[in-house]
């Protein structure tokens, strides 16, 4: 029992006992009491412990509130990440090649665009040279197709044709149907797929659309391509949006085919014809072929 308890109980000097009255002698001093064992009175808790208990509150509280904040700065660094910076949430690349930014070349003062309603032949009044599709990051040009001043032979175009009389007749009708030039390009990318541009400008669009017709007829092509066996409409292309005012026809070497596997694409635009091959050794995959042909029609629209 402490000091401060003991008082407590204790009667003081000027207590009166019960029922009974005050008198002048001094009271008989009160038996001394034995002090009761410390367990017989539990013991009340004393500041000590009451800071401890504070303490670690304190410690779990300021713990709770670090968690929170480090979790929600996470959740801020994610949702501020690209999906390919985050680790197990990368997403591989769909097939599309890296194209630089693309621009149409400076039209002459006072010339339409080949669609606008203004321009009934439909005629590009830019240089084809400049409206074909550049080459991708990372390919490695092919030199040979830029011919003589940026325009490629007509023989050098119909080499890209398997069949000898094809060729002759292809020949003649370039010729008939009034070929001023072919502007080309071409590439091979990392994975090896080969790609060709020709663009071929005639005087009118009327020539492009009779000459399309018989080059890319409906359901296969008219003409058949070296390296190829069977080649059919691709499906898909055909279901794309386009961002071109004039038709084009895709085509896709079904299997089973050789060494490699041919996709092709000709666009009537306008007073140029554009046709656009890519290969590849085992399978030419879709997606850049389809790219390639998109960007394409957009530089020619």
């Amino acid at each position: 029992m402490t000091e401060q308890q003991a008082r407590a109980v204790e009667p003081g000097p000027e207590t009166t006992p019960a029922g009974g009255l005050a008198t002048a002698e001094a009271p008989a001093p009160a038996p001394e009491q034995t002090p009761a064992p410390e367990t017989a009175v539990p013991e009340t808790p004393g500041p000590p412990k009451d800071r401890r208990v504070l303490r670690a509150v304190l410690r779990w509280t300021a713990a709770v509130v670090v968690f929170a904040a480090v979790g929600a700065g996470t959740a801020y660094g994610i949702t501020g990440m690209e999906r390919t910076e985050v680790p197990g949430l990368a997403t591989e690349s769909d097939g599309r090649w890296d194209y630089p930014t693309l621009t149409r070349p400076p039209l002459p003062s006072g010339s339409p665009r080949p669609f606008a309603e203004e321009n009934g032949a439909e005629a590009h009044h830019a240089d084809p040279r400049a409206l074909l599709l550049p080459a991708p990051a990372g390919a490695v040009e092919d030199r040979a197709l830029r011919g003589e001043d940026g325009w490629l032979p007509t023989e050098d175009f119909l080499k890209e044709f398997a069949d000898e009389d094809e060729r002759a007749d292809l020949r003649q009708m370039l010729k008939d149907d009034g070929l001023r030039h072919i502007a080309a390009r071409g590439w091979t990318t990392e994975d090896g797929t080969s790609t060709r541009i020709y663009l071929l400008r005639f005087d009118t669009s009327v020539i492009v659309d009779d000459l399309a017709a018989r080059m890319a007829p409906f359901g296969a092509p008219g003409y058949q391509l070296r390296g190829t066996e069977t080649s059919v409409a691709d499906e898909g292309f055909a279901n794309l949006p386009w961002p071109g005012d004039f038709p084009r026809w895709a085509y896709t070497e079904s299997k089973p085919y050789g060494a490699e596997q041919v996709r092709q694409a000709y666009l009537g635009a306008g007073d140029v014809l554009a046709v656009i091959v890519q290969s590849r050794k085992g399978t030419a995959a879709s997606v850049p072929f389809r790219q390639t042909v998109t960007l394409q029609g957009q530089l020619l629209g």
